[in-house]
């Protein structure tokens, strides 16, 4: 953990460095809010982001400055206002893959499973190249009971991450059960 914290905390320093040199702009700020996140530099963590909103001048930025929070809000627990995070970041950019795909692991902490399929198969078609969507609908299918949708889409999550290792095990045990039939 000691390693991680020093790459983050050496990114701040490149980041308060291009803002010395002038560097004024949305996803620096935004960038810098998730450094200071993951440094452990909370009294910065907030400002960066009110900076980066802003700064902004897109939709995408929007969303993405979003999004960052949501998983601030997650980081601290508080899944009602990441809830909310991921939302807005919809709001701004409807094809945002990734909050869709954490809009459905909240739903379904909620308990919410159809409406958590919904939003898995939606971050699926909008983003194929992630494996999240993938894995975590596979996870969610083999819960329920549905073994071929979970092993359709355990397939999915190894041809976008071939390393994965949750995937290879799900894959594992979907291939032994299906051999015992």
């Amino acid at each position: 953990m000691h390693r991680i914290l020093c790459k983050f905390s050496l990114c701040l320093l490149f980041f308060r460095r291009l803002l010395q040199m002038g560097v004024f702009n949305c996803q620096l700020y935004n960038n810098l809010g998730l450094c200071c996140v993951y440094a452990q530099q909370y009294d910065m963590t907030l400002s960066s982001f009110e900076r980066a909103l802003a700064l902004v001048s897109s939709d995408e930025e929007q969303a993405d400055i979003w999004y960052n929070l949501g998983h601030v809000a997650v980081g601290i627990g508080d899944l009602t206002l990441a809830y909310q995070c991921f939302k807005l970041a919809l709001a701004f950019h409807n094809n945002h893959g990734e909050a869709y795909n954490n809009l459905a692991v909240l739903e379904l902490r909620k308990g919410r499973i159809e409406q958590a399929k919904a939003f898995l198969q939606t971050a699926a078609s909008l983003s194929p190249h992630m494996y999240e969507p993938h894995f975590n609908f596979a996870t969610l299918s083999d819960k329920v009971g549905d073994l071929q949708s979970s092993y359709m889409a355990a397939q999915k999550s190894e041809d976008a991450f071939p390393e994965h290792v949750d995937t290879q095990q799900i894959l594992k045990n979907l291939r032994q059960h299906f051999a015992t039939l």
